[in-house]
């Protein structure tokens, strides 16, 4: 189960990277990544569920839209908290937050989580 959890933390440590490199407008070094998804990972833990349930009707009103807004706010506030993880803008966020949800997705296509023990 650790092993799995492990690949999978790596496997978005790549997609940031990957975010960063195909948006002139974020900017990272690698250990910003690692550093950056960590804390990334603990404020979606912590402050994104309030925030989707503070922001519900605006997100059904949306058709879930809107969570890519809360999604780029997690990234804002991850570039404001850790140094060399750099977001030019929050439109900047906003595009990183689309690309990132993207890429892993595609991540997860690929990659089973039955073969790392995460179900």
């Amino acid at each position: 189960m650790i092993r799995g959890w492990v690949i999978r933390w790596l496997l978005n440590i790549l997609a940031i990277i990957l975010t960063a490199v195909i948006l002139p407008g974020f900017e990272l070094t690698v250990w910003a990544a690692i550093i950056g998804s960590i804390f990334l990972g603990v404020i979606n833990a912590i402050i994104r569920p309030i925030l989707l349930i503070l922001t519900l009707p605006l997100n059904i009103l949306s058709l879930g839209l809107f969570t890519f807004v809360i999604n780029a706010l997690m990234l804002w506030i991850t570039s404001v908290t850790i140094k060399g993880f750099e977001l030019h803008s929050f439109w900047w966020a906003i595009l990183a937050a689309i690309l990132l949800s993207v890429i892993s997705f595609i991540i997860s296509y690929f990659v089973e989580d039955k073969i790392f023990n995460l179900r």
